[in-house]
């Protein structure tokens, strides 16, 4: 008797949850749908009489999935936005801020004597180690066969704060326990190994440290020229390079800040010196326009119409906004709050319509006053990861009579929708991101799920793995560029 009674007292203490879990959910998705219905500026377009029923019958057995599974509310909610066909139009899990009482055996502390006072050399990995996101200090547990590497000053960690554990394996590998602060310190099984002759640390498709010298110069060389032995597919970096006497290389892996400008105002007359330039900017998925300013400059022959975007006028987006300028969320000081009270205005005054905005939206021809001799010819290297900003920047660039575009696949196509921003859903364990602008190009020149052809094949199969150095498809386009 008293075992049923205790067993019963489990199910209805569950029971509750389960269902509360299910009501949370269930309320997500149909906020999900709603805000979709309301505010995707291509939804009319997408969802027409022809499309309408698949697109009902897919949200009718979502949401019966999502009462039955609770637990994978996250892969229906992003089926559903998928539908659409927009990868500007996304779902993504929301990694909330660590809970200092969670996970608390990832932060121990060291002191600044201990740190200063651990002594390098190839016999041992402990040391100072460079990442990518700053210094780490690998250091000898109590336990046998044990590391730990904790932060000296790495992004996403607070000094001092256990980043991985590493414990040597027979073979002579390492068993590595990464407790990553985009997971909220969740610990993760990897492995690590040691590489050229103990001066790298590798997390097998992670990441790599590089063992301090004494010469960041030296370390810096290192850390952005080594190959990695176990790669995670993402390793590029920008590149500013003269191949030969007439021919210079830039990379712009994306145009998400200021660095491609930046690079080609670094070494602008190196570049204007040389008949030819090659832009390889494969795997760029954009950013925003003004950081390929620079380089548009640089490669321009013919003015050209801009054809500018029309902002969605929904009750949502005018109060995002409103509450952007309350909350102190506009960048670029006064101006930004200027330009947003603009746009405000004039989404109020045309609801439930698209609308340019009045100072910058309104499209044109775009002259500059420059047409440089060099470089006479350009090669651009694309391939199907560039989107966005890189897709309109390759627009822009085809109205130059130097360019020629390179690659053997189309761009992604994700460009007639734009100027996305995150919102949560209800639970707060969710966010839609999800554009607020459609192009003026539209519904003469689509580019969504199209993509931007190359205008020469190149026959090499893609590298997988790009780093800093120089393949193939680089010399295909630099012997086009300089063959007489």
């Amino acid at each position: 008797m008293k075992f049923k009674l205790y067993y019963l007292a489990i199910i209805l203490f569950i029971a509750p949850n389960v269902y509360a879990k299910k009501t949370e959910q269930v309320k997500d998705f149909n906020y999900l749908v709603k805000w979709i219905k309301n505010n995707y500026p291509g939804y009319s377009v997408k969802v027409t009489n022809k499309t309408e029923p698949e697109l009902t019958e897919l949200e009718n057995s979502l949401r019966e999935k999502i009462s039955e599974y609770p637990d994978s509310c996250g892969v229906y909610l992003r089926r559903y936005a998928s539908w659409f066909k927009d990868n500007h139009l996304r779902v993504s899990t929301v990694f909330n801020k660590p809970n200092k009482n969670k996970h608390e055996n990832n932060n121990i502390v060291i002191s600044s004597a201990d740190i200063s006072a651990i002594k390098s050399s190839k016999e041992s990995i402990e040391g100072i180690w460079l990442g990518f996101r700053g210094d780490i200090a690998i250091v000898k547990s109590d336990e046998a066969n044990r590391w730990n590497g904790v932060s000296v000053n790495y992004g996403g960690y607070k000094p001092n704060q256990l980043i991985f554990t590493l414990t040597k394996n027979s073979d002579g590998t390492f068993k590595c326990k990464h407790y990553k602060s985009y997971l909220n310190y969740k610990p993760v099984e990897e492995t690590a190994s040691i590489e050229l002759n103990g001066e790298i640390i590798e997390i097998h498709g992670a990441s790599y440290l590089v063992r301090r010298s004494g010469n960041k110069q030296a370390d810096k060389a290192l850390q952005y020229s080594y190959c990695s032995k176990y790669p995670n597919g993402s390793n590029t970096f920008p590149i500013a390079v003269a191949l030969t006497d007439d021919t210079f290389y830039l990379r712009a892996p994306g145009f998400g800040s200021d660095m491609t400008n930046r690079m080609v105002e670094k070494h602008w007359n190196e570049i204007v010196s040389r008949p030819n330039l090659i832009i390889d900017i494969r795997y760029n998925g954009g950013g925003q326009d003004k950081y390929y300013n620079s380089l548009s400059k640089l490669i321009y022959t013919d003015a050209y119409k801009s054809y500018g975007v029309e902002w969605y006028a929904t009750k949502d987006n005018i109060k995002l906004f409103e509450d952007a300028l309350k909350n102190g969320e506009i960048r670029n000081g006064e101006d930004g709050k200027r330009w947003t009270r603009a746009l405000i205005k004039v989404l109020k005054e045309n609801r439930g319509g698209f609308v340019k905005h009045p100072e910058t939206g309104r499209g044109g021809t775009v002259k500059y006053d420059t047409v440089y001799k060099y470089p006479s010819k350009v090669g651009i290297i694309i391939n199907e990861g560039n989107a966005s900003a890189a897709e309109q920047f390759l627009l822009a660039s085809k109205h130059s009579s130097k360019v020629t575009l390179f690659g053997n696949k189309n761009s992604a196509g994700v460009l007639d929708y734009s100027n996305a921003v995150p919102i949560k859903l209800p639970s707060g364990k969710y966010k839609l991101t999800y554009p607020m602008t459609r192009s003026c190009r539209l519904p003469e020149y689509p580019i969504d799920n199209i993509g931007i052809k190359p205008d020469i094949n190149i026959p090499f199969n893609k590298t997988e793995q790009l780093y800093d150095r120089l393949d193939e498809w680089v010399y295909f386009v630099k012997s086009y560029l300089e063959v007489k």
